[in-house]
C-alpha cells in the first residue's frame, strides 16, 4: 500500500500475507512495486518504483 507521510514523503508497506493464493492482500492494495528482472532483494528504505492502480483500473 502506498501512503504520504506528514513530511510528504510517499512510503510503501505490505497489506498482509503475501502468498499466491492470498488475495484479501491484493483487494487492499492501490498500487504494485515494479522491480527489474533480475533485481535482488528490497531493504527498508530502498527507493522503488510503483505502478499506482488509481486511473489504470
Amino acid at each position: 500500500m502506498v501512503s504520504l507521510d506528514a513530511d510528504g514523503t510517499l512510503r510503501v508497506k505490505i497489506t498482509g500475507n503475501q502468498g499466491s493464493g492470498v488475495l484479501s492482500s491484493m483487494v487492499r492494495a492501490n498500487g504494485l512495486i515494479v522491480l527489474p528482472h533480475r533485481q535482488g532483494d528490497v531493504a527498508v528504505d530502498d527507493e522503488v518504483q510503483v505502478m499506482m492502480f488509481e486511473g489504470v483500473i
